[in-house]
């Protein structure tokens, strides 16, 4: 069942950074988010968050800011994405941007599957987020040191 992010289901929302990402607030070179106040949507299944997207309304773009799949291959991340393109298809919004962190090779898969593209390396990006939030690690996927981020944008 998926379902947007509301005043009934924050409290989960809040519980489900919490426990995979360690608190709801993401740091990213275009901001600093509270992830339970963004818009988004979660998917569930047996009453628990497999999955979730949240996502923020930026002029002529929407900003994916989070993604998150519990279940990986089932299709989860590549139906919440289709339902933040379709928000911006009914906002006439035609790019859907991201960014992603240069240790994030599943992610950079994912997405460029899916049809979106690299457009900028923000270099040192997450050694600046870094000084904000300590608990941002050193080295990230498979042994990556973990500095830069990557956005990537789809027209819609």
């Amino acid at each position: 069942m998926i379902e947007q992010i509301n005043s009934e289901n924050k409290d989960k929302v809040i519980s489900f950074f919490k426990e995979h990402w360690g608190s709801s607030e993401m740091i990213i070179s275009s901001g600093i988010y509270k992830c339970e106040n963004l818009d988004g949507f979660i998917y569930e299944e047996n009453l628990q968050i497999v999955g979730l997207i949240t996502y923020v309304i930026k002029y002529d773009e929407i900003e994916i800011i989070s993604l998150d799949s519990i279940l990986e291959g089932k299709g989860i991340g590549t139906v919440l994405i289709e339902k933040v393109e379709n928000v911006a298809k009914q906002k006439q919004i035609n790019i859907v941007s991201l960014v992603t962190t240069n240790d994030n090779l599943s992610a950079l898969r994912f997405y460029q599957k899916r049809g979106y593209r690299i457009t900028s390396i923000i270099p040192d990006a997450v050694n600046e987020a870094r000084k904000i939030k300590a608990s941002i690690p050193l080295i990230g996927n498979d042994g990556i040191p973990l500095n830069d981020e990557l956005e990537l944008k789809k027209i819609i």
